[in-house]
Parts: C-alpha cells; structure tokens; sequence
C-alpha cells in the first residue's frame, strides 16, 4: 500500500514523501492518527503540484536575494555607523549585527534580516569593515560597513 505522509514519521520517511508500507500498518496506525494519507491519483497530483508551486516560490526567493546582493554590494553603499570613543580611540562597547541591520534600512532602505549578518565578532574598533551577510543558503552578499567617531 501506497501512502503520502503528512508528518514525518520515525524510521518511515519525511512529511511530503511517498512509502510503501504494509496494508495493516497504512489503514490501522498511519491513515488512523493522521500521519499519513492513501496515495490514489487525486493525492499524488495535488502533491506534486504543491511541490512545484514551492519550487516556484523558492526560486522567486533567491531571484529577491540576488537583487538584493547587488543593492548591497554596489560601490555606493557603505554603511556609516557614528560610535562614541575614547580619548585612545578606543570604541565604548561593540557595533552588534542589530546595529548594522538598522544603519542600512535607514541609510539605503534595504531590509536585512540581524539573524542573517554573519559577525565573528561584534566590531570594537573604528575603521572599514567588510561584514558578510547570508540572504539565502546559495546566495552570500558582503555590506561595506565603516565605523566612524561620532
């Protein structure tokens, strides 16, 4: 028997996937606790149809992603972030991903997700910096960030 599961199942599969299972297990456990549906004809076309509206909507993703990179890494933008010093030059605290995220939606209104700023480091000095940024597992973007006394 033939079934589509709707979650994912324990040393079966993942959820979208289609099993062979046993006609006693599929009826009495899977279909019974909703983890699984019967895979007629109905079931598999709506399945691949879904599967390809998200092929769809993920390539619409990455296509926002690349515009995005292009924004971000053309020459004119460089973020300036104004940061208190010291009398040694020395910065009073550290620049975090927040920070630079909110410099460049105010500066040139590109959203960036903080989470997505990828900082080994917070910045704890003045001067340039180039600060990687991960808009889609295949699509990476590098801000030019330049930490200035305020």
């Amino acid at each position: 028997m033939k079934v589509i599961l709707l979650k994912d199942v324990k040393k079966q599969g993942k959820k979208g996937q289609v099993i062979e299972v046993s006609e006693g297990y599929g009826r009495n456990y899977l279909v019974k606790n909703n983890l699984a549906r019967i895979a007629d004809s109905g079931a598999l076309n709506a399945l691949k149809s879904k599967e390809k509206a998200l092929a769809r909507q993920e390539a619409e993703e990455v296509e926002e992603a690349k515009k995005i990179k292009k924004q971000i890494e053309a020459e004119a933008t460089v973020v300036t972030i104004p940061a208190k010093t010291g009398d040694d030059g020395r910065l009073f605290g550290t620049i975090p991903s927040k920070q630079i995220a909110e410099e460049l939606e105010k500066q040139y209104g590109i959203n960036v997700d903080k989470r997505k700023i990828q900082l080994s480091e917070n910045l704890a000095s003045l001067g340039h910096f180039n600060v990687e940024v991960k808009l889609k597992p295949e699509v990476h973007a590098r801000i030019k960030v330049h930490v200035v006394e305020a």
